[in-house]
C-alpha cells in the first residue's frame, strides 16, 4: 500500500491492490462513469478473478477514486499485458493519480516478465493518449469504429524486453 500526503501533511490518498469482492460496487460504479463501454459483472470478475495482482485502486478514505484493471498472458509467442480499463474520478484527474496506477501495473507486469503491454484507447481522448504515450507506450494500430459509440481506436504498445528497469514512480505530495 502505498500513501500520498497532502500539503497539511495528512494522509488522503491509498494506492492499494485489489482484496476482496466487497470493492468490486466502488470499481463498477467509476468505470461506469468514466468510460464509454459498458461492462457486464462478468467481465469484471474475469479479469479480476484471473489476475487479482494486477488490479490497483487509488482511495480517499473510503471512496474509490481511481483504478486499473489488467491481465497477463500468452498472446501467440509473447507474454502480453493488457491494461482493460483505467479510470479517475473527474474531480481528482490531472494529479498523476492515472500514471502512477500505470506505473503501478507497468512495473508488475515487467517483474512478471511481460514482452509487451498493449492497450485501447478512443482516438479521440487526447489525456488518455498523452498518458501513455509519456510513459513510452506508442501507436501501434488504429481500429475504426472499435467502440459501441462509434468512435476510432488506437492500440497502443509498449515494448518491455530490452529494458530491464522498472518505471519510477513518484511519490509526491498532492
Amino acid at each position: 500500500m502505498s500513501k500520498v500526503e497532502n500539503n497539511s501533511g495528512t494522509s488522503t490518498l491509498q494506492y492499494i491492490p485489489y482484496s476482496s469482492e466487497l470493492q468490486l460496487p466502488g470499481i463498477m460504479s467509476l468505470i461506469e462513469n468514466d468510460l464509454s463501454e459498458p461492462y457486464s459483472i462478468y467481465t469484471y470478475r474475469y479479469f479480476i478473478n484471473n489476475w487479482p495482482n494486477l488490479c490497483f485502486m487509488t482511495m480517499d478514505q473510503e471512496q474509490c477514486i481511481g483504478v486499473i484493471i489488467c491481465k497477463l498472458d500468452r498472446h501467440h509467442e509473447a507474454l502480453r499485458g493488457y491494461i482493460a480499463m483505467l479510470a479517475v474520478k473527474r474531480e481528482y484527474r490531472k494529479r498523476k493519480i492515472g500514471t502512477k496506477l500505470v506505473k503501478m501495473a507497468i512495473n508488475v507486469m515487467k517483474y512478471q516478465n511481460a514482452d509487451e503491454i498493449v492497450l485501447e484507447t478512443e482516438n479521440t481522448n487526447v489525456g488518455a493518449l498523452s498518458l501513455y504515450q509519456n510513459l513510452g507506450f506508442i501507436r501501434d494500430k488504429r481500429l475504426y469504429r472499435y467502440y459501441l459509440n462509434g468512435v476510432d481506436a488506437f492500440r497502443l504498445k509498449l515494448f518491455c524486453k530490452g529494458e530491464n528497469h522498472l518505471v519510477k514512480i513518484e511519490h509526491d505530495k498532492q
